[in-house]
């Protein structure tokens, strides 16, 4: 149907509705005569009288009644419609999926999971927590949570908190027992508590810079996992040296039970970034955490 079209038939029920041409015309903010040339395009188009006219009034004809009669629940039906597309629009509502590692899931997202939905409750957060990289787009995926240096350079990066800081850590009975290293090749000497990238299987080499120098160590321990709770209990429970974010350590290193190494070769870098692609629209939805994530981040919630 052309939007002429359309136009006619909105013409005609009004002007049944308001029971003549001057009230319909005001209610549409068109003139009397423009009108009456708008249903006369119409009953030419059809080739059928749709109304009875006279100098006080108008009606429907039979085939216009029959016609009216199916007509309005369309218009109501399309009135609808419309309106729901402003009200999305207004408030955006729907599905937001994000893939994100468990570090960012527990540390940034989960904190402000609460405020978000107090202010976007027809929003639903759908979190897939892995570690893995993954194709976004696909698996259907509206944006990622990921450490910077593993964004791909098509993307869109928004940055979410602060700094972050990986820290060397174990138990004052294991210290007791070991001794403390001193500098990241005494690493080697000490039973560290390795962890498996789910990725490519490869386990994960510690990472170390000062004054602009840099080393990767490849440690040996008594365990290896590719889940980093496991690591900060077997902490805990003196079965090695772990390194971990500061954020998974933060209770044990509070009240004494895990003590730091190494702190001058563990800086602070970038943090974590949520990531969508550039080359396609951004949904409502995502848009709303976009703007709400940076709020959060710039008041330092």
């Amino acid at each position: 149907m052309r939007g002429s079209d359309f136009a006619e038939l909105r013409a005609f029920a009004a002007i049944v509705e308001h029971g003549g041409f001057a009230r319909a015309a005001a209610h549409l903010g068109m003139s009397a005569s423009a009108l009456s040339q708008t249903l006369r395009n119409l009953e030419t188009r059809l080739g059928v009288r749709l109304l009875n006219r006279t100098t006080r009034s108008v009606a429907p004809t039979e085939a216009g009644a029959q016609m009216l009669a199916r007509l309005l629940p369309a218009m109501e039906e399309i009135d609808t419609a419309v309106a729901q597309a402003i009200a999305r629009r207004q408030n955006p509502s729907g599905r937001l999926r994000l893939n994100v590692t468990r570090v960012a899931a527990l540390h940034y997202l989960a904190p402000l999971i609460a405020p978000f939905h107090r202010q976007y409750p027809d929003i639903v957060l759908d979190l897939s927590i892995e570690e893995r990289l993954v194709d976004i787009v696909a698996g259907g995926f509206d944006a990622g949570v990921r450490l910077h240096e593993k964004l791909a350079k098509d993307m869109v990066a928004v940055k979410l908190g602060g700094e972050v800081r990986m820290r060397v850590v174990a138990s004052p009975a294991y210290l007791a027992r070991y001794g403390r290293p001193l500098t990241p090749d005494d690493l080697r000497q000490h039973r560290c508590l390795n962890y498996r990238w789910p990725t490519n299987g490869n386990l994960y080499r510690w990472e170390f810079e000062r004054d602009g120098v840099k080393r990767d160590i490849a440690v040996e321990g008594p365990v290896i996992v590719d889940e980093p709770e496991v690591l900060v209990r077997a902490a805990l429970d003196g079965a090695g040296i772990a390194y971990l974010f500061e954020q998974q350590i933060a209770t044990g290193l509070a009240d004494g039970r895990l003590l730091p190494l190494l702190d001058a070769w563990t800086p602070p870098f970038p943090g974590f970034y949520l990531y969508y692609p550039a080359n396609r629209q951004t949904p409502r939805p995502l848009r709303a955490f976009i703007d709400f994530a940076r709020q959060w981040t710039e008041q330092g919630a």
